[in-house]
């Protein structure tokens, strides 16, 4: 059973230069739950250095039917792990960095508040 709920931390820095965010967003938490499965992740080491995939080449890969493929592809696209470029008729994704460095900021100032 998945729990949705969050403990809210107190939101105040020793050096007094502002507040963390109480809560993460919820980009930040799309972003949590796509690293969250170890499938999904197999598929995001596929992006290494930049490569752009089709949902058939990622399903090809990752030994996986491209339905499924094409799920994974979508929950990481939601995370901000991913990004989709249309070329014609296919849509080609590649990794979103920027996606990923502003979650990681984000939970980074989070975990830093709380931990």
């Amino acid at each position: 059973m998945e729990v949705d709920r969050m403990v809210e931390p107190v939101a105040v820095r020793e050096d007094g230069a502002g507040q963390a965010p109480a809560e993460l967003s919820a980009d930040t938490h799309e972003f949590l739950r796509a690293l969250a499965s170890p499938s999904r992740q197999r598929i995001m080491m596929l992006f290494f250095q930049g490569a752009e995939l089709s949902v058939g080449e990622v399903a090809e890969r990752a030994g996986i039917g491209q339905s499924t493929a094409s799920e994974q592809l979508a929950l990481l696209r939601r995370g901000g792990v991913v990004t989709p470029r249309r070329e014609g008729k296919i849509i080609r994704y590649r990794g979103d960095r920027d996606g990923i460095r502003k979650a990681l900021s984000e939970l980074q100032a989070y975990l830093e508040v709380c931990c």
